[in-house]
């Protein structure tokens, strides 16, 4: 990087942050402190009014601004297909917020980057999974949630579960804290603390219904960072499947989120899954048919056999 980029990053990196020392930008701009000194001294008699002193850290005067003189294509295709990503996948205030910024990133352009950026991206293409009316129901709820966890205000839902739980019940009603919203494989999932289970939890805005907000307030806890939060790890049950060699592509590519291992061998795709329930992937294995087979645990063995009898008799 030469000393003009890296003047212009500077002033980047210290609009985004409210302090930063000479030292954490010299490892991220690979150079030395004494060159952050010098790089600071001269934004200074620049103009640019920045605030500290070396030892204690830099930051720019509340109010300065500087937009990026540039973007490269790489740069302008990365932003807009940001854009067109939250067209897809966010409520409809956001995406009326996206079309703006797409507008405003398009207009600061120069002609050639953007002649360039719109071929790349004519190369590109973003499609959304599931059916029309799941997303739809997604979106609304989602711009509910939104809203909710930043009013800081309880929110109530009826939730249908895929694996019931000790008494085999598949429904109920909670009322929840909303921390945050995570997209996890193509779907919007709520982590929030469950007034009836009185700890986090986690759940799919395609399994709820008859959302309501409430006018209970609730208070983000001071160590909850949805970025930094690891949900944790209760998936105990090991299980290992073999795959005919004519559906190990479609096995990998189906990118099954209970998989932890796989390894070609002579006799098949061997695959090794880690459930906290084996009727979680009770409905999976079998819609592979007659090209797996369950190696361990035998009671899941014993299970998938029951339930291809079962199949049997209906037929």
């Amino acid at each position: 990087m030469n000393k003009t980029d890296r003047l212009l990053a500077i002033v980047l990196e210290l609009q985004s942050r409210e302090v930063v020392r000479g030292e954490d930008l010299a490892d991220l701009f690979e150079t030395s402190v004494r060159t952050i000194y010098r790089d600071i001294q001269a934004l200074s008699e620049a103009g640019v009014p920045i605030i500290g002193a070396p030892g204690t850290g830099y930051s720019l005067m509340k109010g300065y601004f500087l937009p990026p003189i540039s973007f490269t294509v790489e740069e302008a295709v990365t932003l807009l297909i940001g854009t067109d990503f939250i067209e897809q996948r966010f409520d409809d205030e956001y995406r009326v917020r996206a079309q703006a910024a797409r507008r405003k990133i398009e207009a600061i352009l120069s002609e050639s980057v953007r002649n360039e950026t719109s071929r790349v991206r004519k190369a590109l293409r973003l499609l959304t999974p599931g059916k029309r009316v799941a997303l739809s129901k997604e979106r609304e709820y989602f711009e509910k949630i939104r809203r909710a966890i930043l009013d800081e205000r309880k929110i109530r839902f009826h939730y249908s579960k895929g694996i019931g739980d000790s008494k085999g019940n598949h429904h109920s009603d909670r009322t929840v804290a909303p921390y945050g919203l995570v997209l996890v494989e193509g779907s919007w999932m709520l982590v929030a603390r469950c007034d009836l289970r009185q700890d986090i939890r986690h759940f799919r805005l395609s399994r709820m219904t008859e959302l309501i907000d409430l006018e209970e307030r609730f208070e983000l806890p001071a160590h909850f960072n949805l970025r930094e939060y690891t949900p944790p790890d209760d998936r105990h049950l090991r299980v290992r499947l073999r795959f005919n060699h004519d559906i190990a592509d479609k096995v990998k590519e189906s990118n099954y989120h209970y998989m932890e291992d796989m390894e070609e061998h002579q006799d098949g795709l061997h695959v090794v899954l880690r459930v906290r329930q084996l009727d979680e992937l009770l409905q999976w294995v079998l819609g592979w048919g007659a090209g797996v087979i369950v190696l361990e645990p035998e009671s899941f063995r014993n299970r998938i056999r029951e339930e291809a009898l079962k199949m049997l008799k209906r037929y």
